[in-house]
């Protein structure tokens, strides 16, 4: 795509750009988890990777775990704006066991707190929170710029029908009277022969 040429609508909808995942193990505080993962760090356009060892620091170690893409979406700008007025900037990464030999599968990173929070709820997948970098920052603040519509409140009004004035659905049906609407129906009581 040259220069002067424009973006296609799909294109100007979402971007994505890709975002490395920097994980940290420790060794594990007591005797039912050997290990302790916790995500620490984000490279922004770093290449494809597979878990590979970054450095070492006696038990700990950090590994470039996986580059997934950041996406950023236009309905979503409210949630990155969320995201962006935090006293700390942050991208949420989203990570559950691995079903093959990776410690971790690496399912997604995220810059809305309302999405980040959804899969919290579910109590299934390990949700860390890593701090944004500066050139992160802005580059969501232009996308957010770009494509952010403010929404007008407008508040429902009551229609002035009464809804009072007719009784119906109160009580059991099976009663004939309208003293007590609320009581049981009686029971037929059959003859003991």
């Amino acid at each position: 795509m040259g220069a002067g040429e424009k973006l296609s609508v799909e294109s100007k909808r979402s971007t994505s750009f890709p975002l490395g995942i920097v994980v940290r193990r420790t060794v594990g505080v007591t005797r039912w988890a050997k290990h302790v993962w916790k995500a620490v760090a984000i490279l922004p356009g770093a290449p494809k990777a597979h878990w590979k060892e970054l450095r070492r620091e006696g038990d700990a170690v950090e590994y470039h775990a996986a580059t997934v893409n950041l996406e950023l979406h236009r309905t979503d700008t409210d949630a990155y704006l969320s995201g962006l007025s935090a006293r700390d900037p942050a991208i949420y990464i989203i990570m559950r066991p691995a079903l093959d030999d990776r410690p971790l599968d690496i399912v997604l990173a995220t810059a809305s707190p309302y999405e980040a929070q959804d899969y919290a709820d579910t109590g299934e997948e390990l949700v860390e929170k890593v701090p944004m970098p500066e050139g992160l920052i802005a580059l969501i603040r232009d996308f957010i710029d770009e494509h952010h519509e403010e929404e007008v409140f407008i508040k429902r009004r009551r229609d002035k029908k009464r809804i009072d004035l007719e009784e119906d659905g109160i009580g059991d049906a099976r009663i004939r009277q309208m003293a007590d609407v609320y009581r049981a129906p009686n029971a037929k009581k059959e003859a003991i022969h």
